[in-house]
């Protein structure tokens, strides 16, 4: 039998920096000099967010998660320069542990004057940073099978992600507070599935009749099929620490899609379970990152979410090597044993009972590559 065309996997990451004082170590802005000096080096990669102490940059088309990687690093090293020449400090996290929201100024914008007008607290206090990950799909039907059937796995890689325990001076109790922020949207979390694309194009169509959104883009649920690219979009991720941990979480979301595809070309399918089940496993993981324990709703029961997560690595395994990202997806068993961002902040904090230590930790990891992961060997 022909083994599965994966090529159309390709991937694409999106990644949110925080630009902070280095003296103060709180948020500031940077009145766009980074997003106007980035887009002279990386054209076409770098723009404004809502917050004016936010920068967005976004890899290109990516064949492979070793491009994907490179990419990465690219941008995070470009704008780290940036922000060093021009007297800030970057860095990625969730949120930023002490900043408050009310003194971060808005981005002078057309789309975020409207998203604040009718989103009022809700948008102004939206100050967090993520990681989105599209993966292309070989046409919008698919897209919508993979989308449905991906959504009960993203609890388990969310958590290797966390990395928000600290909000506005205090430790919240979550290792993602980020998503908690996010919740006061609407259209968030996790989606129900619909029966075909056709149904998800109805929806839509129906929210932009009742004046409920203007277009798609307004959906922002925690996977989607992307409005205008050829991708599924997984948005539910922290930004985490360090690149590599960004380049794992691609890999893993990229291998996901194939094994569904796979599957489908089989005509075979894994279970699918509703928005109220998966949204279990979800607030599992914001609260606990990966040192709690998820339900396994097949069994019925709760179980490790590290054991969880090294069952998916099992799930997956049939496709690492045809997608090229077996060496990546390998790192999942010493991040867990590192621990998650959220887990690296606490630590610091316990040691020293500082926040801005916490920062200077966040700002000191944004290059970095844990000693932990030593073997992986860059492209």
């Amino acid at each position: 039998m022909a083994q599965a065309d994966y090529s159309h996997f390709t991937i694409g990451v999106e990644e949110e920096y925080m630009v902070m004082d280095p003296r103060t170590r709180e948020l500031k802005s940077h009145e766009q000099f980074i997003v106007k000096e980035g887009e002279k080096r990386l054209k076409g990669r770098v723009k404004a967010e809502m917050h004016q102490a936010v920068v967005e940059v976004s890899t290109g088309i990516c064949k492979d998660i070793d491009e994907t990687h490179e990419d990465i690093r690219n941008l995070r090293t470009v704008i780290s320069n940036i922000a060093s020449e021009s007297g800030f400090l970057v860095g990625a996290a969730g949120t930023h542990p002490f900043s408050p929201w009310e003194q971060q100024l808005i981005t002078d914008h057309a789309r975020y004057s409207e998203i604040i007008n009718e989103l009022q607290q809700a948008a102004r206090s939206n100050l967090i940073f993520g990681l989105h990950v599209h993966i292309g799909m070989e046409n919008r039907g698919m897209a919508n099978h993979i989308a449905n059937s991906t959504r009960y796995f993203i609890p388990h890689i969310f958590a290797l992600s966390t990395n928000s325990p600290f909000w506005e001076g205090r430790y919240t109790g979550y290792k993602s507070y980020r998503t908690k922020i996010f919740d006061k949207f609407p259209r968030t979390g996790i989606p129900e599935m619909f029966d075909s694309i056709e149904e998800y194009d109805r929806y839509v169509k129906l929210l932009v009749k009742t004046n409920c959104i203007d277009n798609a883009k307004k959906i922002w649920w925690d996977i989607r099929v992307h409005p205008v690219y050829n991708t599924v979009e997984f948005r539910i991720c922290d930004i985490p620490l360090t690149a590599i941990e960004s380049t794992t979480i691609a890999a893993l979301f990229q291998a996901v899609c194939a094994k569904i595809y796979k599957l489908r070309t089989k005509n075979m399918n894994f279970i699918q379970y509703g928005r109220h089940l998966i949204n279990e496993n979800k607030w599992r993981a914001s609260r606990y990152g990966i040192d709690g324990k998820m339900v396994d709703f097949g069994k019925e029961e709760e179980v490790d979410t590290k054991i969880l997560i090294s069952e998916l690595l099992d799930f997956i395994d049939d496709v690492t090597d045809p997608l090229g990202s077996r060496h990546i997806t390998s790192l999942v068993a010493p991040l867990m044993q590192l621990g998650t961002g959220a887990d690296r902040q606490l630590t610091i904090f316990n040691q020293t009972g500082k926040l801005e230590d916490v920062v200077d930790y966040i700002a000191g990891e944004f290059l970095s590559t844990p000693a932990t992961l030593s073997a992986f060997k860059a492209p």
